[in-house]
């Protein structure tokens, strides 16, 4: 069995967005976009001092804003 440090190496690696690339995916001021951040409704990575958001994290918002708008 493959060790986890090689199983992450030869894993696709998911994308991760800047704040900024988010703001302007979502057409969003950086306020918003940090308020989501801190209300846990989008999810975030902190590598060093850099917020990362995860493509795949994004696009669960997304569904979930449109489930909610669609209920």
């Amino acid at each position: 069995m493959a060790s986890p440090a090689i199983l992450l190496a030869t894993g696709p690696a998911p994308e991760l967005l800047t704040v900024p690339q988010v703001m302007a995916r979502l057409q969003l001021g950086r306020s918003a976009v940090y308020d989501l951040l801190r209300s846990g409704q989008l999810a975030s990575i902190t590598l060093g001092r850099a917020r990362r958001i995860p493509t795949h994290a994004l696009t669960d918002f997304i569904r979930t804003r449109l489930e909610q708008e669609a209920a």
